[in-house]
């Protein structure tokens, strides 16, 4: 059986994996009652572990130094009762995938014209637009035995490829934001999440080899 988290510790591990989000993300990320979020998150803020701030008119919860130690010992915790081996060997399947997600989405940004590599993807070249999504399509496929293997030994790990899903579907349909876009579940936000949940969960840093 999968070893399923408690509520105090998703919350917190919520917050790692945004980064900086509201109250109300953080309850959405893993489907956790807001009111009952809203009462942890105040405790935490009385232990240390996270601080409520504003960003550009957005007031939301980070980890502290106290609360990224706090939740990478409650991961560890996790993963010792889970098991690592997997976790670990997902994560270096998960790497070299990364590298081809990256260059898709610079690809989707980017559109060499005229011996400049730097140009900004304009999206007039369907034919061009077209093979990057493809490309993403074909990753998410990728991902799906992948989260199949994590969902196996942590259950919070459930959902990633559902929403990458989702949002090339919407991507195919037109709507561009949904590859990269920000404040939306758009490909490169999912994937963003579940490569610091990966590292978070194996007490990794944020390299070009992880």
């Amino acid at each position: 059986m999968p070893h399923v988290s408690d509520p105090a510790t998703l919350t917190l591990h919520a917050v790692r994996i945004l980064g900086f989000a509201d109250t109300g993300r953080v309850a959405r990320r893993f489907q956790l009652d807001r009111e009952t979020v809203e009462i942890t998150l105040e405790d935490f803020r009385a232990s240390g572990w996270v601080t409520r701030s504003e960003f550009g008119g957005t007031t939301g919860w980070s980890l502290t130094d106290q609360g990224r130690r706090q939740n990478e010992d409650r991961t560890a915790a996790e993963l010792n009762a889970a098991g690592l081996l997997t976790v670990a060997a997902v994560h270096r399947e998960f790497v070299p995938l990364n590298s081809q997600f990256q260059n898709a989405v610079t690809k989707w940004q980017l559109r060499p014209l005229g011996g400049n590599a730097m140009v900004a993807n304009d999206h007039t070249d369907f034919r061009w637009d077209e093979r990057v999504l493809r490309t993403l399509q074909s990753i998410g496929r990728r991902l799906v035995p992948l989260e199949e293997e994590l969902t196996g030994q942590l259950s919070r790990f459930e959902g990633y490829s559902k929403r990458y899903d989702t949002a090339t579907a919407r991507a195919w349909a037109g709507r561009r934001e949904w590859v990269d876009g920000v404040g939306i579940d758009s490909c490169h936000v999912v994937w963003m999440e579940l490569h610091e949940d990966l590292l978070a969960t194996l007490g990794l840093q944020r390299g070009p080899d992880n």
